[in-house]
């Protein structure tokens, strides 16, 4: 993917995020980084028998990278099990440190593979993340 595709991809997900609106009957898991004004609330309604992602979205302020990241996580994970979503996370997790990952797994967050370039733009990217993980980290195999 070329360096003009993946701007395309971030600033289309930024302007046009998909999710972003509040469920506040869904769990929710806030997410900031303390020297920037990326802060965010993400809900998420999981299946209690079969674990599925039934349902995210996202509110709150962040910048271009973290709202992208979150707009494309939440698309790549709704309808995933909980086993599938924490393999995800494992694959940007190594993709952000730049490790061998799964480039077919991540489909559109590949447009952050060479963002651990920029260390400051890496924690905007894994913001999102961050968040799920806490949840994801509560559900036993």
């Amino acid at each position: 993917m070329d360096e003009k595709e993946r701007r395309n991809i971030i600033l289309e997900h930024y302007m046009h995020p998909e999710h972003h609106y509040r469920k506040e009957e869904y769990p929710k898991v806030n997410t900031s980084i303390a020297s920037c004004i990326d802060n965010l609330d993400i809900y998420i309604k999981i299946d209690p028998e079969t674990k599925i992602i039934e349902d995210m979205c996202f509110d709150g302020e962040a910048c271009a990278i973290a709202t992208s990241s979150t707009s494309i996580m939440i698309h790549n994970l709704i309808g995933k099990s909980v086993d599938e979503a924490k393999q995800y996370l494992t694959n940007i997790e190594k993709m952000l440190e730049h490790q061998e990952y799964n480039h077919e797994l991540l489909k559109e967050a590949n447009v952050f593979e060479e963002i651990y370039k920029q260390g400051h733009r890496k924690d905007c990217a894994y913001l999102p993340y961050k968040g799920i993980k806490e949840i994801l980290d509560s559900y036993k195999n």
